[in-house]
C-alpha cells in the first residue's frame, strides 16, 4: 500500500511517529516518566489504583464508542487483507475529497465485495455503504457489514419470479411523448398478467438486466408499462424484438425505511458508498445506473437542504481475480445538484424524471471519468497495448490513467467519425497489434522485456562492461531465485499452498454457479477473489488451530513455546508470500532467457524487438497524422475528463439520431470513408 498522497497526511504520519518515539522515551527515563512522578509525588496512592481508573476508563470508552472503535478495528482488518491479496494499491485524487460533512460516494463495481474494501481501506473517511439484503444476511460478509454500519437493501432481482408464458413490447407512439418518456405496450401469450401483475411491478425480458414498471393492468395477455429509464442500447437490443420471449418479474419494494436511513446518515454528515449499477460485473464498461443515487442526492437537497456533493470513485484491477494483483484507486471531481432544478423534482411526474435522469447522465460521465471504458475485454488489451508502444519514458499511475482514457477516448471518436468503417491502415495496424499480443502470450513473456532482448548483443568482441554485467546479472538471477524459493519452501509448503489451492478450487466453483445465474457478467471473474478471501477468513485460522491441536496431543513442547509458535505463524505465512512473489518475479524475467533453448522460440525471440520497434513507429506515425482531427485529446495536457465524457455522450446519442441523408456525402464529396 502506498503512503497517502497529500501533504496533510503526510504531516499526520509524521506527528504519529514522533509521538511514538516521544512516547517511548518518556516510559523508559524514570524521572520524566508520569506515572512515577506522580507516584513519587503522593506515596499515598497505590500503583494498582491507577491501573483501575485506567481499566475503567477503558471499558467507558468501549462502551460509548463501541460502534466507531469496531469500525476501524474491521477497517485494519481489511487493510491488511488488501496488503496480502494486492501487491500494489495506488491512489490517484485523494485532494479532490471535501474535507468535512458528508458525501456521496458513487463507485463501480467491478470485483463485488472487494469494491468496499477497497474504498474502505484507501479513504480517508468513515464510509457507510448500502447492500443487498441477500448479501447482508450471509455469514461473515453480514458480520463485518454490521460492523462497517451498513444499510441492507432489499433489491427486487434478488427475489425475482419467473412469469408465465411469452411477452412481446410495442412502444405506443401516441403516449410516448417528449424525449424522455417511452411507454410500452406488453403483448402476452399464455400469460396470466392479472395474477402474477401488480401497479409498480417491473417486468425484466431475458437478455437484459433492466425491468420497466407496469403502469395499467388491461387483462390477463395485455399491460402498458413506462420504459423511460431504458437506456436507448437496451431497448434497442431486446424490447425491440417481434418474437416472444421469456420474462421475468421483479415485485416493488417499498424503499421507505431504507432512504430515511441514508438521509439520516447524510444529514448528520457521514458519508455513503453507492453502486450505481446495482450489481457486480466483469464487464469494461458500466452498466446502466439505477436511479436511487439521484432520488438519494435530491432528496437530501429537499428534506435537509443539503446539497451533497457526489465524488465518483473508479477502482481499476489489474489481475483481479488472482492473487497479487494490482488496483488503482481515483477519485473525481465531485459534482453537485443544480439548485434550480428543485423545483421540477418536486412537481414530479415527468418533470421528477426528467432532472433525475440528467443527474444519473452527468454522475454516469464523472463515473467514466475515472475508468478507462471500452466496449470489451479484448479493445481494453488493445488500449493498454497501445499506451506500451507509445509511452517513450516510465509513466507514473496517474500518467498511465490518463494516457489508457486519452487512447480509449480516441478510439471512440475515431469509430464515430468512421462510422463504424475504419481505414486500412487503421485495421492493419490493429491487427497487426493483435498478433503481436498473440505472440506474447505463446511465449510467455511480457512487453516490458522485449526491449532487454534488443540491447543484448550476440557478438562477443563488441561487449562493454555494461553488457558483461548484463550477462552476469543470469547466474544471479538464477541464484537469486533459489535462495528465494527456499526461504519460501517452509511457510508456503505448510501454510499457504494448501489453503491457496483449496480456495483456488472453491473460487472457481462459486464463480461457474454466479456465471450461471447472472444476466451481466461475462466470465464472472469479479467474484472469483471476493471467495478467495472469505474462504481464508475461514481456513487459515482453521489450519492454525489444527496445527495447535498437533503440537499440543503428538509433542512434548511446553504451552509458551505453542503459543510463541502459533503466534508468529502470521509473520511466517506473510513472508512466504512476499519471498514467493519476488522469485515469480525473478523466474519472470529470466523466462525469455530459458525459452532461447528451444530453436522454434529463439527465432520468434530474436524477431520480436523489430517487430515491436516497426510497431512503435507505425502506431506513433498513425497518431501524428490522426492526433490532431481529436482535438484536445491529442494537445491537451490537463483534460477535464468529465466535460469530455459528457461531450462524448451527447456526441454519440446526436450520430444516432442522425438520418441517412446526414450522412451521405455532398456534392462533390468524396463518399469513400478509407480516403478520409
Amino acid at each position: 500500500m502506498r503512503a497517502p498522497e497529500t501533504h496533510l497526511s503526510h504531516v499526520d504520519f509524521t506527528k504519529t511517529q514522533l509521538g511514538v518515539l516521544g512516547g517511548i522515551i518518556v516510559l523508559t527515563v524514570d524521572h520524566i516518566n508520569p506515572v512515577k512522578v506522580f507516584l513519587h509525588v503522593f506515596p499515598s496512592v497505590a500503583p494498582w489504583h491507577i491501573v483501575m481508573v485506567c481499566m475503567l476508563l477503558s471499558l467507558y470508552i468501549w462502551v460509548t464508542e463501541f460502534k466507531k472503535l469496531l469500525y476501524y478495528s474491521v477497517r485494519i482488518f481489511f487493510h491488511s487483507i488488501l496488503s496480502i491479496f494486492f501487491r500494489e494499491v495506488e491512489v490517484i485524487g485523494r485532494d479532490k475529497l471535501p474535507r468535512h460533512g458528508p458525501i456521496i460516494f458513487t463507485v463501480n463495481h467491478a470485483n463485488q465485495f472487494i469494491d468496499a474494501v477497497t474504498l474502505l481501506s484507501t479513504c480517508s473517511h468513515r464510509v457507510s455503504y448500502l447492500m443487498a439484503d441477500a448479501s447482508y444476511k450471509r455469514r461473515i460478509i453480514g458480520d463485518l457489514a454490521w460492523a462497517l454500519d451498513v444499510v441492507p437493501v432489499k433489491r427486487a432481482q434478488d427475489s425475482a419470479i419467473s412469469g408465465t408464458g411469452k411477452v412481446v413490447f410495442t412502444k405506443d407512439q401516441a403516449l410516448s411523448e417528449g424525449a424522455n418518456t417511452l411507454i410500452m405496450t406488453v403483448a402476452g401469450t399464455d400469460t396470466v398478467f392479472t395474477e402474477q401483475l401488480k401497479i409498480g411491478d417491473k417486468i425484466r425480458p431475458t437478455g437484459t438486466a433492466i425491468g420497466v414498471k407496469v403502469t395499467e393492468l388491461l387483462d390477463d395477455g395485455n399491460v402498458i408499462v413506462d420504459g423511460s429509464d431504458v437506456p436507448p442500447a437496451e431497448y434497442e437490443k431486446v424490447f425491440t424484438k417481434t418474437e416472444p420471449n421469456t420474462f421475468d418479474i421483479l415485485k416493488k419494494i417499498d424503499q421507505k425505511d431504507v432512504y430515511g436511513k441514508v438521509l439520516d446518515k447524510l444529514a448528520s454528515g457521514g458519508c455513503i458508498g453507492i453502486f450505481p449499477e446495482g450489481g457486480s460485473h466483469d464487464r469494461t464498461d458500466l452498466l446502466p445506473l439505477k436511479v436511487g443515487v439521484a432520488l438519494i442526492a435530491y432528496s437530501s437537497l429537499e428534506k435537509d437542504d443539503l446539497n451533497v456533493p457526489i465524488v465518483p470513485v473508479g477502482l481499476n484491477y489489474f489481475r483481479s481475480h488472482r492473487w497479487r494483483g494490482r488496483a488503482t484507486v481515483e477519485f473525481g471531481q465531485p459534482i453537485y445538484i443544480d439548485p434550480s432544478t428543485l423545483k421540477d423534482y418536486k412537481e414530479g411526474g415527468a418533470n421528477k424524471r426528467r432532472v433525475c435522469n440528467e443527474l444519473l447522465d452527468r454522475i454516469q460521465d464523472s463515473m467514466r471519468s475515472v475508468i478507462v471504458a471500452t466496449p470489451d475485454y479484448e479493445s481494453l488489451q488493445l488500449i493498454h497495448t497501445a499506451r506500451r508502444l507509445y509511452q517513450r519514458k516510465g509513466l507514473q499511475g496517474k500518467e498511465k490513467q490518463d494516457m489508457a482514457r486519452r487512447f480509449a477516448e480516441g478510439y471512440k471518436m475515431l469509430s464515430l467519425l468512421t462510422q463504424g468503417d475504419p481505414p486500412e491502415r487503421w485495421l492493419d495496424l490493429q491487427q497487426r497489434m493483435i498478433a503481436y499480443q498473440k505472440e506474447l502470450r505463446d511465449l510467455g513473456i511480457r512487453d516490458y522485456q522485449i526491449p532487454a532482448l534488443d540491447r543484448e548483443k550476440s557478438d562477443v568482441k563488441e561487449l562493454e562492461p555494461d553488457d558483461v554485467l548484463g550477462i552476469l546479472r543470469i547466474p544471479y538471477q538464477l541464484v537469486h531465485i533459489m535462495i528465494l524459493l527456499l526461504l519460501a519452501a517452509i511457510p508456503t509448503l505448510f501454510l499457504n499452498l494448501p489453503v491457496g489451492l483449496l480456495a483456488g478450487i472453491y473460487s472457481e466453483r462459486r464463480r461457474k454457479k454466479l456465471l450461471a445465474k447472472s444476466k451481466v457478467k461475462v466470465r464472472a471473474y469479479d467474484v472469483m477473489l471476493t471467495e478467495k478471501v472469505l474462504f481464508c477468513i475461514v481456513a487459515i485460522p482453521s489450519l492454525w488451530l489444527f496445527y495447535f491441536l498437533v503440537l499440543s496431543v503428538f509433542t512434548d513442547l511446553d504451552g509458551p513455546t505453542i503459543g510463541l509458535f502459533i503466534v508468529s505463524l502470521p509473520v511466517f505465512a506473510y513472508m512466504g508470500i512476499i519471498a514467493t512473489e519476488a522469485g515469480m518475479v525473478t523466474f519472470n524475467d529470466i523466462r525469455p532467457y530459458y525459452k532461447r533453448l528451444f530453436p522454434s522460440s529463439r527465432r520468434k525471440l530474436r524477431a520480436l524487438p523489430a517487430t515491436r520497434r516497426q510497431l512503435q513507429v507505425d502506431l506513433r506515425a498513425f497518431i501524428k497524422k490522426v492526433g490532431p482531427a481529436l482535438g484536445e485529446i491529442y494537445y491537451g495536457k490537463e483534460l477535464n475528463w468529465q466535460q469530455i465524457q459528457e461531450r462524448s455522450r451527447l456526441s454519440s446519442a446526436r450520430l444516432k439520431d442522425m438520418t441517412p441523408d446526414d450522412n451521405a456525402p455532398q456534392d462533390g464529396q468524396s463518399g469513400d470513408k478509407k480516403d478520409k
